[in-house]
């Protein structure tokens, strides 16, 4: 197996372009292991590159494909009933997405932490094209949610959107469900990344009584091209935070956020160098040149280290370092004050 250097060294020789894209559905796989393994075969033979999710609900994928093989590519998907016509959302800014083929399989493809049976997936919301949300945000008392999490909805968002303070969908319901109390009768406007959180959120409202819950088909990515092929101005500002090596991709030129470092104007995500911490947070490129793209001295102290050290360090890290690290004060970084 080809270590992450070496996949970008190799994608670096690559004389051809790729296309990224994104598509879920909601469908009965019978045995999705043995769907996991064919799907490997047949898509690592076509170069794909990506990270996608199989369980017995669907699939839920993100990846990028050779131009010359896209259309292959939609043609194996075509041939299996499951995924015939499959509605796709290509990114919206090119760039090294995926460094490598990654398929596994879930028990879900999006979890929700609730009891099975607590609402019906299949009683979803109404999906509104990026024109018909357009109108709709303009009416009067209507409520607009963002289900995605709070560093998705920190880099960019739609104007008056609510968006929960939480890190996981799971806690996005609950979140979701307390905002809007005694509000049932509101018109709801549910938008995330490309739609697939949309389906279970809607579906979840609605089981809990809510009767006007609407929802962006296609969500921020199918939006961002509409709107550009439309030639009017989007409704939603900044980022679209997206799960690859880009992080984000611009929308539009404002920027919503600031340094977690120095408080300067950025909306730029890093990973910490520290493999041990891996912190995400926002960092402008002058407190990156200075912390060598960490988020404290004690990272960037830990980042230099030679990888024998480091490798010795993270095996004797106990389970809960990652906590330990976000529990620390670290006067050197504003973001843990």
């Amino acid at each position: 197996m080809l270590s992450p250097s070496e996949c970008r060294k190799k994608l670096v020789l690559e004389a051809f372009p790729r296309r990224t894209l994104s598509f879920y559905r909601y469908v009965r796989i019978a045995d999705p292991q043995a769907m996991r393994d064919l799907l490997f075969l047949e898509w690592s033979a076509l170069g794909v590159l990506g990270r996608i999710y199989v369980s017995q609900e669907g699939i839920n994928a993100q990846l990028n494909v050779p131009e010359s093989n896209l259309q292959y590519f939609i043609q194996n998907l075509d041939s299996r009933t499951e995924f015939k016509n499959m509605p796709m959302k290509y990114g919206v800014e090119e760039g090294e997405s995926f460094i490598k083929l990654t398929i596994k399989v879930k028990n879900f493809i999006v979890a929700d932490g609730l009891p099975a049976g607590s609402y019906d997936i299949s009683d979803v919301g109404t999906h509104l094209t990026p024109d018909e949300f357009d109108r709709a945000l303009e009416e009067k008392d209507t409520l607009v949610v963002d289900v995605r999490n709070h560093y998705e909805s920190r880099i960019g968002h739609f104007e008056k959107a609510f968006f929960p303070d939480v890190d996981t969908f799971r806690e996005a319901l609950p979140a979701v469900k307390e905002y809007l109390k005694g509000k049932e009768d509101k018109k709801v406007l549910l938008y995330c990344t490309g739609g697939i959180r949309c389906e279970k959120a809607s579906a979840y409202l609605k089981a809990n009584g809510f009767k006007n819950v609407h929802q962006l088909y296609g969500g921020i990515i199918n939006y961002a091209h509409e709107t550009r092929n439309r030639g009017v101005a989007p409704h939603f500002l900044g980022k679209n935070f997206v799960f690859d090596e880009r992080i984000g991709e611009r929308i539009t030129p404002d920027v919503l956020s600031k340094c977690d470092q120095c408080g300067k104007s950025c909306d730029d995500y890093t990973n910490c160098k520290n493999a041990i911490c891996n912190l995400l947070f926002i960092q402008c490129a002058d407190c990156r040149e200075r912390m060598s793209n960490c988020c404290t001295d004690e990272c960037r102290y830990v980042a230099s280290l030679p990888q024998e050290k480091q490798r010795s360090l993270r095996k004797g890290q106990p389970s809960h370092t990652y906590d330990r690290f976000l529990s620390r004060q670290r006067p050197s970084c504003t973001l843990f004050q």
